[in-house]
């Protein structure tokens, strides 16, 4: 109906100028409701470029099975003719300026990229004009440049918009209402190179009932001028004779009216609730914010048990506002602070060895909580460190007063009472002053049968040279602790007997043997840590770097011949592989049916493809 009750005329000139083919291009299409109006200018120099025919093409058949005027719709026709142009299989790519008009015969739209016009004259005046996409254009828009020096200008075809980019944006204008005697008017380079702005509109200033008449003027206008080298050159114009009236304005507008005051009443009580819940939200959101902050103080004091009700109550706040960011960030911190609260639990009950794992998982965790209670964890471990280097000692003690060395398990007493003493470690300090007790008063007792054994000094050092061969069979069997005894129990007989040829021997291996000591407790210490690193990748389902800190892990105890631990850490490695390679199955799986899928998609599109029907009114 609209195309009936309206009257729009439509006209064009176009010609190969100079050149030996014209590669401009003009189409149009005018249905029931809608009109669709193209014209482009091929950006080559090849003589038989198609790439304007194909954009204008692929702009009308795009129109035709979609018909609007809606700036999505004409966005939309645009790069599909820009996909056209880029899968072109010219050895040279296909480029081309674009300029198009969609209107319903009431209001028209545009869209354009590259150097193509538009030009829209009412009452003899020029009304609207676009702009070229070109670095001349910038220039004079910043006013580095004339106007009136544009059309000579050197860099006037420089582009920075045009069809066949990888990267295409096209120039959309808003709705503009169309009024009876507009005069809408499309050209090419070919024109505007050598005909100026003022000289078009003294054309349109006075025009008669027909399009083609001011065609004709403008062609004539040209060629008067005899231009050298003149390019391809299309001029259309486009006579607004009558536009569509819509009979059921007044009534839709009242329409429009109602629906809009219902829609205003509905937005207000819409509004208010948002308002509430927004507030609401913003409530929750700041005693999350002062809950975590409450949580934060808590561990800036050590006080981790309140510190972890206060991180629970943020993260139910998290919870609720569905904030995943704030739930993954308090999650964390949540079972970082839990990890410190059982070391802590098992440190407060004297099971120091079970703390110090628990302090080393907690470590780890806390690489996922901003590092909260690191240093609080390093000084637990140093304090548990030193309670075992006491119990150490007085565990060397008594294997020393087993075999009957009183004077080193003396030594090895008070140095733990001393180390106890000096962290107020009441219950070591206690342990120690028991041991030495019992130390006197069996020292006392063996002193008086070793007087009773002077005698028996080859046998003691026949003794110690066993002592020695006892401690190297330990120390090739890995037991370092047994080795250590041996040593001292020999290097206390041969410092009885004064061989210092011994002694000298003996105290290179002991000192040996205590490096060899401390290089084994901090390889298991890396071990250990390799194994939680591992346990937390396997919650997080990275199987793969769960295996490869296992088997890190693995190579420490094989190197430390821990070969019982190194067969249990094999065992987590091969379960591993195992959950890894399902993990890998269901993700192949998945992706065969991504493929199946987007293969059907392909066809039917290429079906639906075929189906299309193009229609293009050339010259």
């Amino acid at each position: 109906m609209r195309k009936y009750n309206s009257s729009f005329k439509t006209a064009f000139v176009s010609e190969e100028g100079s050149k030996l083919k014209n590669n401009d291009y003009f189409g149009f299409v005018e249905l029931d409701q809608y009109a669709c109006y193209v014209i482009a200018d091929g950006i080559t120099d090849m003589r038989d470029s198609e790439s304007a025919k194909k954009a204008i093409e692929a702009v009308v058949s795009a129109f035709h099975n979609e018909p609007g005027i809606s700036k999505g719709k004409l966005k939309r026709y645009l790069k599909y003719a820009n996909k056209e142009l880029l899968r072109g299989k010219s050895y040279e790519k296909l480029k081309a300026s674009i300029t198009v008009v969609l209107t319903d015969y009431a209001k028209f739209r545009y869209g354009h990229a590259g150097n193509t016009r538009l030009r829209l004259y009412r009452d003899g005046r020029m009304l609207l004009a676009s702009s070229d996409m070109s670095l001349s254009q910038d220039m004079v828009e910043k006013e580095r440049l004339a106007e009136d020096k544009l059309a000579k200008h050197e860099e006037r075809n420089n582009l920075y918009s045009y069809l066949g980019q990888e990267h295409f944006k096209a120039f959309i204008s808003k709705k503009k209402k169309l009024a009876d005697g507009d005069i809408i008017t499309l050209y090419t380079r070919g024109i505007w190179e050598n005909i100026d702005e003022g000289e078009l509109s003294d054309v349109f200033a006075e025009t008669g009932n027909e399009p083609m008449e001011e065609c004709d003027k403008v062609e004539d206008l040209l060629l008067s001028r005899q231009p050298e080298n003149l390019d391809n050159y299309t001029f259309a114009a486009i006579y607004v004779d009558k536009v569509f009236i819509d009979p059921n304005r007044r009534k839709r507008i009242k329409k429009i009216i109602t629906i809009v005051l219902v829609v205003l009443i509905i937005a207000l009580v819409v509004g208010g609730l948002i308002w509430l819940w927004r507030r609401n939200r913003r409530l929750k959101r700041e005693d999350m914010a002062q809950c975590f902050a409450n949580a934060e103080t808590y561990i800036e004091d050590n006080n981790y048990v309140r510190a972890k009700e206060e991180c629970g109550k943020a993260l139910a706040l998290a919870e609720k506002l569905r904030d995943k960011e704030a739930q993954n960030r308090y999650q964390n911190y949540l079972v970082c602070l839990e990890a410190v609260i059982r070391a802590d639990d098992a440190y407060d009950g004297a099971k120091y060895e079970e703390a110090e794992e628990a302090y080393l998982a907690a470590k780890v965790r806390t690489r996922y909580a901003d590092n909260i209670g690191t240093e609080y964890i390093e000084n637990r471990l140093q304090q548990i460190g030193r309670y075992e280097q006491v119990f150490n000692n007085i565990t060397l003690g008594d294997n020393l007063l087993l075999h009957g060395s009183y004077e080193m398990a003396e030594q090895r007493y008070l140095e733990a009472k001393k180390d106890a003493s000096a962290i107020y470690f009441t219950e070591g300090k206690q342990q120690a002053l028991d041991a030495l007790d019992k130390l006197y008063e069996e020292w006392s007792a063996a002193k008086e049968e070793a007087e009773e054994l002077s005698a028996e000094q080859a046998a003691d050092e026949a003794a110690a040279a066993e002592l020695i061969r006892q401690g190297d069979e330990a120390y090739s069997g890995g037991d370092y602790d047994g080795a250590m005894v041996f040593y001292l129990i020999a290097l206390e007989k041969y410092t009885a007997m004064e061989d210092t040829a011994q002694i000298s021997f003996l105290n290179k291996k002991i000192v040996a043997l205590n490096e060899k000591q401390q290089e084994v407790e901090t390889r298991v210490s890396e071990a250990k840590e390799f194994e939680e690193q591992a346990r937390v990748y396997e919650e997080e389902g990275d199987y793969e770097q769960a295996k490869l800190q296992y088997q890190y892990a693995k190579n420490i105890y094989g190197e430390l011949n821990q070969e019982n631990r190194a067969d249990e850490i094999q065992s987590k490695v091969d379960i591993m592989e195992t959950k890894q390679e399902k993990a890998q199955g269901e993700a192949a799986e998945k992706e065969k049916e991504e493929a199946k899928k987007e293969a059907e998609k392909k066809a039917e599109e290429e079906a639906q493809k075929s189906m299309s029907e193009n229609t293009l009114y050339d010259r």
